[in-house]
Formats: structure tokens, C-alpha cells, sequence
């Protein structure tokens, strides 16, 4: 294989390997749903506050996993109880007093790391009012929309995206994940009562975790670092993993504030 190819495909096996861990993982706690589905939620989300943390101020590990912990033990009690608002006050406060005790970046730790919390909540939420279905759609349109733009953006490259911030990616690369992302939809709509407006939602929740995922590349890119963590091989950080489904999380949780989808209920 010529060594330009090599290169480009590379770190392909790691990444089907930690994605196939992942994967095994995610399903065992999407469908378990209940106290499972909520567990890998809360570990995933503190990981992902301590990444942040780590990516602002990697000088400071011990005070990164403390808020982590603090964290964890904050969203349980959250997850398990989210019509009590003073719990929920000192999660969203937990972020703006660890901001205090960073050297700089204080705004982008507080805005990223409440998005991070909300979007975990809304995920949570999602599973226990509107049902298994719903959860693997939201899913399916973000793990859709990244395989088919790595696999578009490589084989048919192309002007590039937003090269400013994320030079890797290509606007073949970003159609071909929302032409993805219809597809989810359509089976969707043949295996439900779903109308057809939820291709336009699905593109739009497409479109909304690439956005996820450039503002988490703008970030890595003004503190200078490459990924958020080493955790996964090929992958990063959870943070670099997953912060497209934060992205296409949070938007739909807009989305049901002012245009409530049928079978989806916060």
C-alpha cells in the first residue's frame, strides 16, 4: 500500500477496536436503561468535565478529578431525582466555583462544562420518558453522521469545511453525514408512525453534532493540545468521542422546548 494511503488509513484498526468497545458498552447501557443507562451517563459526563478541566489546566490533575468525583455524585442524585431544583442549582453552580480556581479559559470551562451536564441530563431524560426507540435514532444519526464523514471526507476529500478550526474536515464530508443521517431517519419512519419531517430534524441534529464537534476541536486548538485525553486509542478522550452526541443532545432538547416531536417527551 503506497505510504499516502497508509498514512490516511492508518489509525483505522484502532479506532474499529476502541469503537466496537464502545459500542458493546453504550448498548449494554441503552437498552438495560433504568440506574444502567443512567451510570454510564454520569461516568462518561465526569470523565469528560475532568478532560476539560485537564485540556485548561493539566497542571492541576488532583483538582480535576476532585470535581469529577464531586460531580458524579451531584448528577446521581440529579439524574435520580430531577424535579428537585436545588439539586440541580448546586450541579450547574458546581462548574462556575471550579472556574474560580483555573488560571484562565474560566468562561469556556463554565459554558462547556454545564453544556456537557445538561446534555447527560437530556440523555437520561430521553431514555426514561420517551423509550429505548428514540434514544438508538438520536444515536444512529450521530455514529451515522461521523462514519459517513470520515469515509466521505478520505475517499472523496474536496474544499474544506471550516479549515480555520477543523482542517481535517471537507464539505463532502459533511453532506455525505447528513445524507447519512436522512437515511437513519427514513428507516425510522418505515418501522414507526413517525412523519417525514423527522428527516429534516435528523439532518438537523446532524448538522448540530458537527458543530459539537468543531467547537471542541476550537477548543483543543486555543490551548493547544491535539486530543482531550488518551483514554481511547484512536479516539482520544470521551470528550473527542462524544462530543457530537452532546451537541445533537442539547439541540433536540431545544428542539422539544418550542416544537414538541411525537413519541419524545422531557
Amino acid at each position: 500500500m503506497p505510504k499516502t494511503d497508509t498514512a490516511r488509513w492508518g489509525d483505522l484498526k484502532a479506532r474499529l477496536l476502541s469503537a466496537l468497545v464502545m459500542v458493546v458498552l453504550g448498548c449494554f447501557g441503552v437498552i438495560a436503561g433504568g440506574i444502567w443507562f443512567q451510570m454510564l451517563v454520569v461516568f462518561a459526563c465526569a470523565v469528560m468535565v475532568w478532560e476539560l478541566w485537564m485540556m485548561i489546566h493539566p497542571k492541576a490533575p488532583s483538582a480535576g478529578m476532585l470535581i469529577a468525583v464531586v460531580l458524579a455524585t451531584v448528577m446521581s442524585a440529579v439524574f435520580a431525582n430531577s424535579q428537585d431544583y436545588l439539586i440541580c442549582t448546586l450541579l450547574l453552580a458546581i462548574p462556575i466555583l471550579a472556574a474560580t480556581q483555573l488560571p484562565k479559559e474560566r468562561g469556556i470551562f463554565i459554558v462547556f462544562a454545564i453544556a456537557i451536564l445538561t446534555a447527560g441530563w437530556s440523555l437520561v431524560e430521553l431514555r426514561n420518558g420517551a423509550g429505548l426507540m428514540w434514544v438508538l435514532w438520536l444515536i444512529g444519526v450521530v455514529v451515522a453522521t461521523d462514519i459517513a464523514g470520515y469515509f466521505g471526507g478520505r475517499m472523496i476529500g474536496g474544499p474544506k469545511f471550516w479549515p480555520a478550526i477543523s482542517p481535517k474536515k471537507t464539505w463532502s464530508g459533511t453532506i455525505a453525514g447528513w445524507i447519512a443521517a436522512a437515511c437513519v431517519a427514513l428507516i425510522l419512519i418505515a418501522m414507526t408512525e413517525a412523519s417525514s419531517a423527522l428527516i429534516l430534524i435528523s439532518i438537523a441534529l446532524s448538522f448540530a453534532g458537527q458543530m459539537g464537534d468543531i467547537a471542541q476541536s476550537a477548543i483543543k486548538r486555543r490551548v493547544g493540545i491535539k486530543d482531550s485525553s488518551d483514554l481511547i486509542p484512536g479516539h482520544g478522550g470521551l470528550f473527542d468521542r462524544f462530543d457530537a452526541l452532546l451537541a445533537a443532545a442539547l439541540c433536540l432538547f431545544l428542539l422539544q422546548m418550542y416544537y414538541p416531536l411525537q413519541g419524545i417527551s422531557f
